[in-house]
Parts: C-alpha cells; sequence; structure tokens
C-alpha cells in the first residue's frame, strides 16, 4: 500500500475554510475579529473601504465555513471568530507538512541509495 493511501482523508470542509479565507477582505475580517470580542458590523465596516452589504456577504461566507458566528443584541448582531474551524486548518496544514517531510526523507534516502550504489 502506498504512503498516500496510507493517510487519513482531510476533512471535507477544510476546502470551505480555506477558500473563505482565500479572500483578502474576508482574511481582513477574520484577522480583526482575532483580536476577541464581539464586533458589530459597523465596527467592521469601518475597518475595511467596502458597504455595510459587502461585509454582510463576506461575514455570511465566513459563517458558512463555519469560521464566525453571531449573537444577537436586540436588533444588533455582533460577529466573534469561531476558533475551532482555525484550529482545525491549522492541524489539516500540520498534517501536510508531516506528509511532506516524509516524502522528503524517502526521497532522499532513494537518492542516497542510489548514488552510493552508482558510486560503486
Amino acid at each position: 500500500m502506498s504512503a498516500a493511501k496510507q493517510q487519513p482523508a482531510p476533512d471535507a470542509g477544510l476546502a470551505e475554510v480555506f477558500a473563505a479565507l482565500g479572500d483578502p477582505t474576508r482574511l481582513r475580517l477574520v484577522t480583526l475579529l482575532c483580536a476577541g470580542g464581539l464586533l458589530s458590523i459597523s465596527q467592521l465596516t469601518s475597518a475595511t473601504e467596502i458597504s455595510r452589504q459587502g461585509v454582510t456577504k463576506h461575514l455570511q461566507v465566513l459563517l458558512e465555513a463555519g469560521l464566525v458566528h453571531d449573537v444577537k443584541f436586540g436588533r444588533e448582531r455582533r460577529w466573534q471568530l469561531a476558533p475551532e474551524r482555525i484550529d482545525a486548518a491549522r492541524r489539516g496544514l500540520d498534517a501536510i507538512g508531516r506528509q511532506w517531510e516524509a516524502a522528503l526523507g524517502r526521497l532522499k534516502d532513494f537518492v542516497e541509495r542510489d548514488g552510493a550504489g552508482s558510486a560503486s
């Protein structure tokens, strides 16, 4: 069985997380929310150059990816980072990094064996 088939399948939802974070505006919103606390649309809009409606659409994408959640305070919604999905993405990237290191180790072993055999 090949090494690729031995690895567990990545969380299918991670593609949605990376797609959501791939947009500069959404990444900026996540960065703002990383500071902690609950932020209103007005607070988030003042930190960007787009409209409230634009920020709301970006927040909806982040919500669908599980990166943020909202809390209602009367008529207002405030937004907060959901760090669990960021942690899952980090673990996914760590797993890819370990796979890459293992592949490089196998390549190094192969090259060293092949190089030693051709030197004689």
